[in-house]
């Protein structure tokens, strides 16, 4: 069984990144981590349930890493056109016990299983090849921590909680066929739309704000 792990804003910088997020949900959501073995870096806000939203870009003070990003990053023109046309929460992460099962299920979607951090790693978690989002954003990345929980108290709690998780696309059936394959407990609403699209209804301390 996959689960909910955490939403990811993909932003072409991190003050870009939290500043949607704070015209979306009315939060400043704190810094998080860097990450030097991808050259990313993020912002974290809980949203209840073992559940988190990740804001990540390219961290500019960072070695460039030996091998491509992940979440698409290295492809700086379209992170850039998806957020000027809106598209900002682009993906999400589900994590797993079995990682190497659900991929061996999927040969074609996941791309490579990565240990993480490359010295001493922690967890495993898949990127295809090129850095790309699996199925274009479609599909989640995917997480195996090895057993051992993520640590929440270092992330802030602002008093967000996620309600719904949806995803607009033009294909929806095969989405749908796709997702009982898995199977993901808590995954996205799939509806019809033009194109890719996320949308996470989140409550806050001053009410229902939607993030996209």
């Amino acid at each position: 069984m996959l689960k909910l792990d955490h939403l990811t804003v993909i932003a072409p910088s991190l003050a870009e990144g939290v500043a949607h997020v704070r015209h979306c949900i009315g939060l400043d959501v704190p810094f998080g981590q860097r990450h030097a073995y991808m050259g990313t870096h993020n912002h974290l806000l809980q949203l209840g349930d073992s559940v988190y939203l990740e804001i990540v870009a390219v961290d500019p003070a960072a070695a460039a890493p030996r091998r491509a990003r992940w979440f698409g990053l290295d492809d700086h023109e379209r992170v850039r056109a998806d957020w000027d046309e809106g598209h900002r929460l682009r993906g999400w992460v589900a994590r797993t016990d079995a990682i190497d099962q659900v991929m061996a299920g999927h040969p074609d979607v996941f791309g490579e299983k990565l240990a993480l951090p490359d010295r001493d790693p922690v967890f495993d978690f898949t990127v295809p090849n090129d850095g790309s989002l699996p199925r274009d954003g479609a599909a989640p990345s995917l997480i195996d921590r090895r057993g051992r929980p993520r640590a929440m108290a270092g992330i802030a709690d602002l008093g967000a909680r996620l309600r719904s998780f949806t995803l607009e696309h033009p294909d929806p059936g095969a989405l749908q066929t796709f997702y009982r394959a898995l199977p993901v407990d808590r995954p996205p609403e799939i509806r019809p739309g033009p194109r890719l699209r996320y949308r996470a209804q989140i409550e806050t301390p001053a009410g229902l704000k939607e993030l996209t």
